[in-house]
Formats: C-alpha cells, sequence, structure tokens
C-alpha cells in the first residue's frame, strides 16, 4: 500500500467511525458504546503518525505534524473521543487534501513527462524498421508519420512540414518548417509523413531535458518553502506554551486541548509548496521551463534586467529589413524574383531571402543559366527575364545610383547591414537592406517588464557602439554595455549583481557565463540545447521575448500568492487559538473551524495554475 492510499484508508476508517458512534449514540444499540467506537477509530491515525514522526526524527527531521499527535492524544486522555475523531478526520483530510492539491497542481508538469517520445521510424537499406529512441544515432535518417511525436531533436530533410509544437513551446498553432531547420523532440507531426536526420540522441534532445528540469521542479525546494518549513518549527512550542497557559490561568484542561486543536500549521505546511509547484506548471504550458523552484522564487525578486543584443533583443540573423523598389514596381514580385535566383546560390544570405519570400507566401520558380561571382552576387534568368543581384559593384559597375535610390543609400551609410542590389534587364529594379533586425515584441515585453516592476535594464553586447546604439534607440533602455568580451560581460552582471537581484537573458555561448553568475539567467533557447540553456535557471522555448516578461509576472504572482496563503492562514489560526484559550471555542468546533481554514489556504494557493488575467466576454 502507498503512502497516499494509506492516507485515504486512514480517512475513511475515522469518518466510518464518528459516523457509527453517532449512529450508536442515537439508538442506543450495539455492543459498543459511542465513545469506545470513536477512539477505535481515532488510534490507526494516531499510530500511523506517530511512526512518521519516528521516521522523521531518526533520519534528523522534526515537523509539525506533532501537533495534530499531542491533540489526538490529550483528547483521548481527558475524555473527549469525539473531539480526537474529529481531530484524526481533521488531520487524515488534510494529508488527502495536500495530495490532492499537489496532484492537480504537478498535472500539467506530469503530462510533459507522461507523453515522452518512445519509439522512432528509422530507415535503413532493408526499408523503415521501428526501434526504442534509446537505439536512434546521431546521422540516423528518421521517418515521422502524421500524428506522431518527433522522437529525438533533428535536421528536416523534406521541402517543409507542419508540426504541433503546442506541448513544448505553449504555441497554440501549428508552426510551419522547411527544409534545414531544426525540429526538437516532443512536437507533433501536423501534416503529412516527413523525413529528418538525427541530430541529437534521446537523452541529450530538448523533450529529455524538459523531463529533467520537472523532476528538479517537484523535487528542489524554494528558499522561501525552507523558510516556512523551520517557521514551521517555532509553532510547537508556541502552541504548547498558549495552551498551558489556558489551562493554569482556567483551570480547564478541555480549553488546553482546543487551543491544540485549532493550531496545526497547515498554511504553512501546505501553502508555499502547492502555490510554488503551481506557478512552475503555468509557466510550463506557456513555453517556460524553470528550473524548480528556487529559480521561481528568484526570478520574483530581481529587479535589474540584462539583455543580450543579439538574437535576445534581436532576431539575430541577416533579415529583411527594406526593399527599395523602382517607382512602379512591384516590391514583392521583385523578392519573388531574387528568391527564385537565390535558390541556386549557397551565400549565407539565400536563406534568408528564400524564407522571406515564403513568408509572404510568394510562389518561386526555377532559375535557368545561373552564374555565381564568389562573394560578389550571382545573374541568371527567372521567368525569362535576365536578373542580377549582388554588391552595387557588380550590379552597377560604375554607373551612378539612381535618383530615387539616393536616400536609402544614404541612410544605411554607416550601418551594419547587407545591402542587396538587384537589376532586370541590366536596369537596377530594387534593393534590399538585410540586417540584424530589432524583435516585433522587443519594445511591448520590455515595457511590460516596467511594469511587473524591473527598474533597471541594461543592453549588454559584443557588437560595436554603433550597432549597439541603433538597437537601443528603439527602446527603453537605461543603459549600454558595448564591445564586450565574456569577461566584461560576468564584470557588468556582477556589478548589477552587488546592487539588487539581477536577470540575463541571452542566447549564445558567449553568454553561459554570465547566465550562470546572474542571480537569475533566462535563456532563450528556441533555437536547440545550448550551453546557455544549460546554465540558465529558467529557459524560453518559443522564439519570443514576451514570455520572458511573462516568467517574472507568474513568479511574483506566484510568491504573492503564497506569501498571501501563508500569513492569511497563520492570521486565522492565531484568532482561533485566541478565542479557544479563552473559551469560546470547544474542541469540535475548533477542529471543524482549523479544516475551514487549510481548504481556504490550499484553494487560495492554487490560484497560482490560472494567469491571473481578468476574464473577457
Amino acid at each position: 500500500m502507498n503512502e497516499s492510499t494509506l492516507r485515504r484508508a486512514l480517512l475513511a476508517i475515522a469518518i466510518l467511525g464518528l459516523a457509527i458512534g453517532f449512529g450508536v449514540r442515537q439508538t442506543r444499540v450495539g455492543p459498543l458504546e459511542a465513545d469506545t467506537i470513536w477512539t477505535i477509530a481515532t488510534l490507526p491515525v494516531v499510530g500511523a503518525l506517530a511512526i512518521s514522526i519516528l521516521r522523521d526524527f531518526w533520519i534528523g527531521r522534526f515537523g509539525v505534524d506533532a501537533i495534530a499527535l499531542v491533540s489526538m492524544s490529550a483528547a483521548l486522555l481527558l475524555g473527549q473521543p469525539l473531539a480526537a475523531v474529529v481531530v484524526a478526520i481533521m488531520y487524515a483530510g488534510g494529508t488527502v487534501l495536500e495530495d490532492f492539491a499537489r496532484g492537480r497542481a504537478e498535472r500539467s508538469l506530469k503530462a510533459l513527462t507522461d507523453r515522452s517520445p518512445r519509439v522512432a521510424h528509422r530507415k535503413s537499406a532493408n526499408g523503415t524498421e521501428m526501434i526504442p529512441i534509446e537505439e536512434v544515432a546521431i546521422g540516423d535518417t528518421l521517418l515521422v508519420r502524421a500524428g506522431e511525436l518527433l522522437p529525438v531533436d533533428g535536421i528536416l530533410l523534406d521541402p517543409s512540414a507542419s508540426l504541433d509544437e503546442s506541448a513544448v513551446t505553449g504555441e497554440p498553432l501549428p508552426e510551419r518548417r522547411n527544409t534545414g531547420d531544426m525540429l526538437r523532440s516532443g512536437t507533433i507531426n501536423a501534416g503529412e509523413t516527413f523525413s529528418m536526420r538525427a541530430s541529437a540522441r534521446a537523452d541529450q534532445s530538448t523533450y529529455a531535458a524538459i523531463v529533467r528540469m520537472v523532476a528538479a521542479a517537484q523535487t528542489v525546494k524554494a528558499p522561501f518553502i525552507r523558510m516556512a518549513d523551520r517557521f514551521a518549527l517555532f509553532l510547537l512550542p508556541a502552541t504548547l506554551l498558549v495552551s498551558g497557559a489556558a489551562w493554569y490561568i482556567s483551570g480547564d484542561p478541555i480549553r488546553a486541548l482546543a487551543v491544540l486543536v485549532v493550531a496545526t500549521p497547515c498554511p504553512l505546511i501546505l501553502a508555499a509548496p502547492v502555490a510554488f509547484i503551481g506557478g512552475v506548471s503555468r509557466a510550463a504550458r506557456a513555453g517556460i521551463l524553470m528550473k524548480g523552484s528556487a529559480a521561481l522564487e528568484a526570478l520574483a525578486q530581481v529587479r535589474t534586467a540584462i539583455f543580450d543584443k543579439t538574437g535576445t533583443l534581436t532576431i539575430g540573423g541577416a533579415e529583411l529589413i527594406e526593399i527599395e523598389a523602382e517607382p512602379g514596381r512591384d516590391a514583392d514580385h521583385l523578392l519573388q524574383l531574387l528568391a527564385s535566383l537565390e535558390q541556386a546560390s549557397h551565400h549565407v544570405l539565400a536563406d534568408s531571402i528564400i524564407r522571406a519570400a515564403r513568408g509572404r507566401h510568394l510562389m518561386l520558380s526555377h532559375p535557368h543559366d545561373v552564374r555565381e561571382h564568389r562573394g560578389a552576387g550571382m545573374n541568371g534568368r527567372v521567368e525569362n527575364m535576365a536578373i542580377a543581384a549582388g554588391s552595387r559593384a557588380l550590379v552597377l559597375a560604375n554607373k551612378p545610383l539612381p535618383c530615387w535610390a539616393k536616400s536609402g543609400e544614404e541612410r544605411y551609410r554607416d550601418e551594419p547591414v547587407l545591402r542587396v542590389f538587384v537589376a532586370l534587364g541590366g536596369r537596377l529594379a530594387g534593393i534590399f537592406t538585410f540586417g540584424d533586425a530589432l524583435r516585433v515584441d522587443a519594445r511591448s515585453a520590455l515595457g511590460k517588464l516596467r511594469s511587473a516592476g524591473i527598474a533597471r535594464m541594461i543592453m549588454l553586447t559584443g557588437d560595436d557602439v554603433v550597432a549597439a546604439k541603433r538597437i537601443s534607440a528603439l527602446l527603453d533602455l537605461d543603459a549600454i554595455v558595448a564591445d564586450a568580451t565574456p569577461a566584461d560581460k560576468i564584470a557588468t552582471v556582477e556589478a548589477e549583481k552587488a546592487l539588487a537581484p539581477t536577470m540575463m537573458a541571452g542566447d549564445g555561448i558567449n553568454d553561459a557565463p554570465a547566465l550562470a553568475a546572474a542571480t537569475v539567467g533566462v535563456a532563450m533557447g528556441a533555437r536547440g540545447a545550448t550551453a546557455s540553456s544549460e546554465a540558465a535557471d529558467v529557459i524560453v522555448l518559443t522564439d519570443r521575448l514576451q514570455p520572458v516578461a511573462d516568467a517574472v509576472r507568474i513568479a511574483r504572482r506566484t510568491r504573492a500568492i503564497a506569501l498571501q496563503s501563508i500569513i492569511a492562514g497563520l492570521a486565522l489560526s492565531g484568532l482561533a487559538m485566541a478565542a479557544a484559550a479563552m473559551g469560546q471555542i470547544t474542541p469540535v468546533a475548533g477542529a471543524l473551524i482549523q479544516e475551514g481554514i487549510d481548504v481556504a489556504v490550499i484553494l487560495n494557493a492554487l490560484r497560482a495554475l490560472g494567469d491571473g488575467q481578468p476574464w473577457r466576454a
């Protein structure tokens, strides 16, 4: 019999004994008196609790459950078996309620582990074979059928695939992936069957990392919870002192018993862990992985936020910033022609150009007569039209810029961007500007962090001052640190941490030391597991900055709920103790009152599972 089943059995025995005792008292039929039945129903709970306390004491722990043991034992010794059985029901019911609350709070986390991939379909010379995911090796070609979980991290081999990533990232709509894109284990094939190449073993893949962090979230105690545990220990001597004083002053031992009955510190025992597990679970549903309750509590107290620039505040690649089209020409048609030509290129910009075209749902054509000029550009024919794309020198040679293109050339003269000139039929038709663009949600995310109480925000980057200022001009930042080496980043984080609890958000390998040095490290982990994810306390699985603000809001709300539950619960228990000491509450009534307090505290702690947003019709 496991511990949870034992708790339910003890509760059932106590409730059954209470009911039978009342039946015997009313009918006066039966071989046993009601008091005897209530005593018998109480003894299993007393015995189980005594064994539990001795077992904990043997390994160096002493819990406040001793108050419940003292109150039940005192009730039996003082000839109050009805009070004893009600306390037994209260205690056993509290433990069952705790199991329910923990199970409710951990449900979302457990759902992640329960759906872990188990098998993979590996392609070989003899066809396709089903194997356990533990046998998948890096480089294996795997087949993923419609509706199946991706078994390991890998690279898409087919032209496209549709993936349901909601369980991993929290994104509700399927995401479209193209050839060469990174795929993560634990996501679901929401489209047709496709092939992928394994890039990591099962135990090194994204989903395995999630499972490990779920285990940590359920076992690591936050400092706040440990503080609550230590504080709860002071309640035992305090309770004995108050109950003894009540007995001494009044001369009535029943008052002392009533004080003991209402003094169980369930608000301290239950509220903090239930709330923190609920907060971690809520964050997981939003695509935010927190490495235990300690990370959540630390995040709740952050006052300074430091952001890496590339890949955190910005997209982290050469993205299309602007298309300047010759008057009378359609920008989308120009992009369609350029992307069609770039299908034959191996240049680093080719993927960005093609991705930009597909993002606008443009149909690409097959290029002909393509000739690539290494480091300068390429030319060819698309839709029977001669097209040249590349540097200004390749496309224009010594020709001057037309008037329509001069303003853009001046605007980007000293900016860290790449400019692709496109000519059709020997005439300049458009100029494409690529650069590391600001994330779409960066401004709103930083604004929400301000609203959440982050007082100071800093951009920390290894890029030069010009590139840093170009991005910072668009954001509400308090300071910029440019040209920073990994050592400089650590020094900056340490200096800020000395002034206030500090969060560092980054995505690159060079950010890992700074993430580890911060009070809380937040890794932008959407592009795969990296050293930064290993060093971080919190990992954002979506390729957006908004979840960073969501993580801070969830953490602060969770800590506030835990604190609120503890303070309210202890205050109510304190008032009940005072009333019991003055003879206003009987032991039986005190047990019922305390049970009501316990239920209220747990229900309040479970609010951490919600998002705290007002309901809107």
